[in-house]
């Protein structure tokens, strides 16, 4: 056995502890491996020189306009529930939206004289509105991140995410931590529960100036968002201040999200570094 093996092995072949995977997988070692979910990506975003995000948030069910269309004419073959598969048509918007969004972004972003990466598209790197801006920023020729989470499902990743960006955790809080920390600015496409707790924790991060940096936040489809969350209701009864509804933009247009992310970014998160446009 050659020195290297032999100082991995410790002394008379006992394994040292931190190649102890029973110990590193215990108990008592979650305190490592919460701290490894916080150094590993780090030193990721160090190596591919990535400042900060754009974060797309949304549900992993959303489709896109052309699978969509493809199980309506599916269903209307036989194949399928019309009304479900007229539904998944509707939302599929929301799918092309953040994938163009996604583009517009990126492809703004990559004109800016910065040495660092600006604004990459971050996304929860799964199917739907994450597969969506992923999707964009890559079709913009960008580098994009995709912050996946192990759950008992199917297979969660999607193709589009940056091979060296793709990264895995255990720990939904780490996960949301590196949402937070990275991000200038988060858009909110319709989602169920995981979308809205991240929505919601990012809210109070920011009513209770956790978050002190200026970070927009957009919530995209009005119908959807009015529906689901009636913020007005939340300050008639004292639940929340007035200011606290202007936390976030809502909006149904990729232009006007396009242009309030760019200019709040330009007028603060920019304006802080000094780089040019």
């Amino acid at each position: 056995m050659d020195n290297e093996n032999s100082d991995r092995r410790g002394h008379r072949g006992h394994v040292h502890a931190y190649l102890n995977e029973a110990f590193l997988t215990s108990a008592n070692a979650r305190a490592l491996r919460i701290l490894s979910e916080y150094l590993e990506p780090q030193s990721r975003f160090e190596r591919y020189r990535l400042d900060d995000t754009i974060v797309f948030l949304g549900s992993a069910r959303t489709q896109s306009k052309e699978q969509a269309e493809q199980g309506l004419l599916a269903a209307e073959a036989g194949e399928g529930d019309a009304e479900e598969a007229h539904h998944r048509v509707d939302l599929s918007q929301y799918y092309e939206a953040a994938r163009e969004l996604a583009a517009r972004l990126t492809a703004w972003s990559k004109q800016l004289e910065d040495p660092e990466r600006r604004f990459v598209v971050c996304t929860g790197g799964g199917p739907g509105i994450m597969e969506a801006a992923n999707r964009g920023a890559s079709e913009a020729k960008g580098v994009n991140v995709g912050l996946t989470i192990s759950i008992p499902s199917e297979e969660f990743d999607n193709p589009y995410v940056t091979r060296g960006l793709s990264l895995h955790f255990h720990y939904f809080f780490m996960r949301k931590f590196w949402f937070a920390y990275l991000a200038k600015a988060v858009v909110v496409f319709p989602g169920g529960f995981g979308t809205l707790d991240e929505l919601f924790e990012i809210l109070t991060l920011l009513q209770t100036r956790k978050i002190r940096k200026h970070l927009p936040v957009v919530l995209f489809g009005t119908r959807y968002w009015k529906e689901i969350i009636n913020f007005d209701a939340l300050f008639r009864h004292g639940m929340i201040d007035k200011g606290d509804v202007g936390l976030f933009h809502q909006t149904d247009s990729v232009d006007d999200a396009f242009q309030f992310i760019t200019t709040n970014l330009g007028r603060y998160a920019l304006a802080e570094r000094g780089a040019i446009l």
